[in-house]
């Protein structure tokens, strides 16, 4: 992100919700320790900008060592693709959970879905930009996915019925 130009941590962390929040999750929590590593490896530079009443504003800006560093990273043939998901991992316990739980799990994803699709939208059309094909790929890709796991959900909720979703435990008493 840093490659735009300087920001502090509070810009990359718009800026991550805004173009990556489909793909990665990019909280407070993640984003200060990897700045602080970056500035620790002598990849990014750190300027303390005081400020009335505040604590000083740290910017940060890629150094000549940090782009050497992403030019090497760019240059992977096969990034890894993994997918962390906190739904996936309830809804493999699904059996454990009564229909009514399962079925408001399923609608706040949909829900969910819709809301970032719409984030999606009001993003691209928010300027007049003129976007890389990189970041025209990343959006697309995301509205993708969350197309296609709207529509999966959508299509395979049938799936817990009061039978599906009882344990064995349950059925036996």
């Amino acid at each position: 992100m840093l490659t735009e130009g300087e920001a502090s941590g509070y810009d990359l962390k718009k800026a991550f919700e805004s173009s990556f929040g489909h793909c990665f999750a990019a909280g407070y929590g993640s984003i200060y320790p990897a700045l602080a590593a970056l500035a620790d490896n002598g990849c990014v530079d750190c300027e303390e900008i005081p400020q009335d009443g505040k604590p000083d504003r740290k910017v940060y800006r890629i150094t000549d060592k940090g782009w050497e560093m992403l030019r090497e990273e760019l240059a992977n043939p096969a990034p890894s693709h993994k997918v962390r998901s906190e739904f996936l991992a309830q809804m493999a316990f699904a059996h454990l959970m009564t229909p009514e739980q399962v079925q408001t799990v399923l609608d706040s994803r949909i829900e969910d879905a819709q809301r970032n699709l719409e984030f999606i939208d009001e993003f691209e059309h928010s300027c007049d930009c003129d976007w890389p094909a990189g970041v025209r790929f990343t959006l697309g890709f995301g509205r993708a996915m969350l197309h296609a796991m709207k529509a999966y959900v959508e299509e395979n909720r049938h799936m817990f019925d009061e039978e599906g979703t009882t344990t064995k435990k349950a059925v036996a008493g």
